[in-house]
């Protein structure tokens, strides 16, 4: 099912305009929300139901046919998320006066645990880096990035720069959905990345890409996967048996702070999580410090 069977619609239309320009959303997220939406207005031309006309029921029967087909739980979920979302636009641009979807429940999804490396795990790693080659010192300086400002890798391989504040210790990085953000960078970080910076300034880099920190001997910017793959050998070379990627040391950062007592809101800020429901699948972490916790300070804990 396509989307661009209702393009003509005026509302769709107008959808469509608001997710590029309001929302900001990417290419990929912006084609995710409309394939989502098209699977209801399919459903809703079949059943012959107009758009600003829809009920509650009529959603509920909607969400009883994705079940019906076999669509799993995550996928459902997904779906009804675009489905909100499109509603609450509607409900902006006074096409309706009440939204529909407002109670519709879509099913409950377990929530994924992160693999979480511990601090010794992270130290083994590391300790796996020859810092005497060029390469050595660009690989300590992604992983102490990735790891101490808790960085999307895609926000890694897009890093400048002219991105780094060495003096006050901090980074602004461009999110999701072209967000902008400052986040506080470790002594550490900086300690790595002045020294690879210092082999970089040896290689003849690619036009159009002298500001990128992470390139590679080529001189060309690094890709997400040539950044997996380094994360990988080196895991293999610790003996680290955990499956890892370049998001278990953003996971990994949400956790050691939160650990350390961190508050929730703050980390939300550091990780660009739109909402706070994102980053709180990090409080089931450490259950054993919240007894701790609640043993030591909670009057009926003792």
């Amino acid at each position: 099912m396509n989307i661009d069977q209702y393009i003509s619609d005026p509302y769709v239309r107008d959808y469509q305009l608001y997710l590029e320009t309001e929302r900001n959303f990417s290419d990929a997220t912006k084609e995710a929300y409309l394939e989502d939406l098209s699977k209801l207005l399919g459903y809703f031309r079949d059943e012959h139901i107009k758009v600003e006309e829809a009920t509650l029921q009529d959603f509920e029967c909607f969400v009883t046919l994705l079940v019906e087909l076999g669509i799993s739980e995550r996928s459902q979920a997904r779906i009804l998320s675009g489905v909100k979302q499109f509603y609450r636009f509607l409900l902006l641009e006074d096409v309706i006066e009440i939204d529909p979807t407002e109670l519709l429940e879509g099913p409950r999804v377990e929530r994924h645990i992160p693999e979480v490396l511990s601090i010794e795990e992270i130290d083994a790693l590391e300790a796996q880096i020859d810092e005497s080659t060029p390469l050595g010192k660009r690989n300590y300086a992604i992983i102490e990035t990735l790891y101490s400002c808790g960085l999307r890798v895609s926000e890694l391989v897009d890093l400048k720069i002219s991105n780094i504040y060495m003096k006050d210790e901090f980074v602004s990085v461009i999110g999701k959905g072209n967000k902008q953000r400052l986040v506080p960078i470790s002594p550490v970080a900086i300690e790595k990345i002045n020294a690879w910076l210092d082999e970089r300034a040896g290689y003849k880099i690619k036009k159009g890409e002298e500001d990128y920190i992470f390139i590679t001997n080529r001189g060309s910017r690094m890709t997400r996967v040539m950044v997996f793959y380094v994360i990988k050998d080196l895991a293999e070379k610790a003996g680290i048996t955990k499956s890892i990627s370049p998001h278990t040391f953003r996971h990994s950062f949400a956790t050691h702070l939160l650990e350390g007592g961190a508050d929730l809101r703050n980390i939300q800020d550091m990780l660009g999580h739109e909402t706070i429901i994102t980053t709180e699948i990090y409080t089931h972490i450490d259950v054993g410090k919240l007894r701790e916790q609640i043993e030591k300070y909670h009057p009926h804990g003792k």
